[in-house]
């Protein structure tokens, strides 16, 4: 197995509805590993449906057998990958006119009460991720797996460009008991042996994730000479890197997910 080190970086505007306040529908400034997961691996490894039918179309399938778009297929292939933090980032804000529908609203012209300016009185503000944000990625998988360079992403299908780099076995530190990861981290997906004990909370859905976590468990850390001298070429690694070991999509929701 490989760790792999990287940076995804922005070619168009990314859109996901992390909260909705109103007309202002925003983006959450990280990048949830779900998704980028099914962004990476969709058509190689996660199969693709044309058509979803019945009752499983209503329902996520992350951990269903019966749904063929589950991330299981990746837990099988030893493939996981980790939320992406953002390295820099802005936001643009784009209004757009919302759509009537008769079943919460009636259809306003122009002058109508409540819409006596020249705008539609239905609307909304998308918050966007902006081109050229930058995000440090971290991934798991062997060394067969064929990692794609440019990906779609968010609710635009954004173009969204992949690099990533192997980092070389003899620097990984294996180490156990309480450490620190600056990481983002998803926590369904720890150990059921590692204790998350102190976090702060990134509210998105379909699952919340932790920044800044201190945690109890087994673990790889990344320092030293040799780490320093490694991450000369790359100036996104932090000084000591830790990262949780032993973890899978949804280990900490069911026993037998593997």
């Amino acid at each position: 197995m490989m760790l792999y080190h990287g940076t995804l970086t922005l070619h168009d505007n990314v859109f996901f509805a992390t909260r909705e306040m109103g007309i202002l529908y925003e983006t959450e400034k990280y990048l949830h590993n779900w998704a980028l997961s099914y962004a990476l691996f969709k058509e190689t490894l996660i199969p693709q449906i044309y058509r979803l039918q019945g009752t499983i179309a209503q329902k996520p399938g992350y951990f269903d057998a019966d749904n063929e778009q589950n991330l299981l297929h990746l837990n099988r292939s030893r493939i996981y990958v980790f939320p992406a933090k953002p390295l820099r980032w802005s936001y643009q804000v784009n209004t757009f006119k919302a759509a009537q529908t008769t079943y919460y609203g009636r259809a306003k012209q122009f002058g109508d009460k409540g819409a006596d300016r020249n705008y539609p009185i239905n609307y909304g503000r998308a918050k966007e991720l902006a081109v050229g944000s930058q995000y440090q990625i971290y991934l798991v998988a062997p060394e067969a797996v064929a990692i794609p360079r440019w990906i779609r992403l968010g609710k635009w299908s954004a173009k969204v460009r992949v690099e990533v780099t192997p980092i070389p076995e003899h620097l990984m530190q294996a180490k156990s008991g309480r450490y620190i990861c600056e990481s983002p981290l998803n926590p369904i997906d720890l150990s059921p042996d590692t204790v998350l004990l102190l976090y702060n909370r990134i509210v998105m859905p379909p699952v919340s994730l932790v920044a800044s976590a201190q945690l109890e468990g087994d673990y790889w850390q990344f320092s030293g000479q040799e780490w320093d001298i490694y991450r000369r070429d790359f100036p996104h690694l932090p000084t000591v890197l830790r990262l949780p070991r032993g973890g899978c999509y949804g280990a900490n929701l069911f026993s037998d997910i593997r």
